[in-house]
């Protein structure tokens, strides 16, 4: 593919990808991330022929100009969108499939400083919410969708979620149950355990109660404890009403 379709690509993708764009003279001027993006693959290929320096060099510039730091040797894929673009920051041996999308503040960063595979590899169509941190050689799979602010530490396997520092996982979606997923709708795997446990504690003292009925047995309860139970459930009760409701924690 040459570079002006590339970049006819790169524009449709904003398009696509962005609902607040209006004209492609606005993208072509107001769009930091796409300004990255076509810098980066200037100072990429700059790299491959190990013209290193200046390949650094433009990559410095485009930090500069945009904002966003992707280091010239990692990896990216066509249709690649950034959204917003402050403070992202793209590691040396990052690997970037085909329509990811990352919104601000992501990092895709290295936990060692031997000089190896240290950068996360991103395949197809994920998406990456915004201050999310990303941090190793591990792998998020194709169509993962990660919550934003999360801190991801080990691999994420395809079409799942991820959610919360450190990341929790969430399995079983749909490709067609990830587009559907609102970014601040994804599933809380702690709340969803909150909930279970929740549920199990009011079945058992359902139970007891009814075999204590059944028994006969007249159970009578210290005055202080019932207090207690009341002043915690009083407490208690709006954040079970949000659990209830999907919130998470």
């Amino acid at each position: 593919m040459n570079w002006i379709h590339a970049m006819r690509e790169d524009v449709r993708t904003v398009f696509r990808k962005d609902p607040a764009a209006r004209s492609t003279l606005e993208v072509l001027m107001c769009y930091p991330g796409l300004h990255a993006i076509w810098m980066h693959r200037l100072a990429h290929a700059l790299w491959k022929v190990r013209f290193f320096l200046i390949g650094r060099l433009v990559s410095h510039v485009s930090r500069f100009l945009t904002g966003i730091e992707i280091h010239p040797g990692a990896r990216i894929g066509r249709r690649f969108f950034i959204d917003h673009g402050a403070g992202v920051v793209i590691g040396e041996t990052a690997e970037i499939g085909d329509d990811v999308h990352l919104y601000q503040g992501v990092v895709l960063g290295g936990v060692t400083l031997q000089k190896k595979k240290r950068h996360p590899t991103l395949g197809n169509g994920v998406l990456v919410g915004a201050g999310t941190i990303v941090l190793g050689p591990i792998t998020l799979g194709e169509g993962a969708r990660i919550g934003a602010s999360s801190l991801v530490l080990g691999d994420v396997p395809p079409r799942a979620v991820a959610v919360g520092v450190p990341a929790r996982i969430g399995l079983g979606f749909s490709g067609k149950d990830l587009q559907e997923l609102a970014d601040n709708k994804l599933p809380d795997p702690i709340a969803e355990a909150f909930r279970f446990l929740g549920r199990q504690v009011e079945t058992l003292e359902g139970r007891l109660s009814e075999l204590e009925k059944q028994q006969g047995i007249a159970v009578e309860l210290n005055g202080a404890f019932e207090e207690k139970r009341r002043e915690i459930q009083r407490l208690f009760s709006p954040i079970h009403e949000e659990f209830s409701a999907g919130a998470g924690i």
